[in-house]
């Protein structure tokens, strides 16, 4: 469910949404990944955990999958000259629910009761990233925007590297032909990358 929520639908809304988006002006295309996508194992023999899951592991990797499509995206629309643009943010440590419902026990005690009063920012400033990705003339396409501040947990967007598993063209060749099986969206024109 992880990671047909937080990749397969985002592939497939994106793929149903690509004529609307090319008939845009200035279209872009936010993948929103998380700071944990750095500590994830790409998992194309599992991708639904049914060999065994863990519900930290597989968040992880399911934003790993959100890294690799926005990146993939980038690279294929770039192939394509296509005037649609990929960007990626992720939100740092923002005070969510997810720290208070998606966890275990002692998870939820440190993340939700201890961590996000003390470490986490608000909503309205965990957006800041994504707002800057989807408006701000001078982002960069198939870059990731973060939080600038220590660790990447809060303050204004700025640039930040994605892991090397996030980038590699092997990964994005093959999660987008698995992503395209799972949902039966194909996103016509848009070739891969040579």
């Amino acid at each position: 469910m992880q990671f047909a929520t937080n990749h397969l639908g985002h592939f497939a809304l994106t793929g149903l949404l690509l004529d609307l988006l090319l008939a845009g002006r200035d279209p872009r295309v936010v993948t929103v990944t998380s700071v944990n996508h750095r500590q994830a194992k790409v998992r194309f023999g599992d991708p639904t955990g049914e060999r065994g899951y863990s519900p930290m592991g597989f968040y992880n990797t399911s934003k790993l999958a959100n890294a690799i499509f926005g990146y993939e995206l980038h690279r294929r629309l770039s192939a394509a000259a296509s005037p649609l643009r990929s960007f990626l943010a992720h939100p740092g440590y923002t005070a969510t629910n997810l720290q208070s419902s998606g966890t275990t026990p002692i998870w939820r005690l440190l993340l939700g009761r201890i961590g996000n009063p003390l470490l986490a920012q608000p909503v309205d400033r965990g957006v800041w990233p994504q707002l800057f990705a989807a408006t701000d003339p001078g982002a960069q396409p198939g870059q990731l925007v973060a939080p600038g501040g220590p660790g990447e947990l809060r303050g204004h967007p700025a640039p930040a590297k994605l892991s090397a598993a996030a980038t590699d063209p092997e990964h994005g060749r093959r999660l987008w032909e698995l992503s395209e099986q799972a949902t039966g969206v194909r996103f016509g024109s848009l070739r891969p990358a040579s």
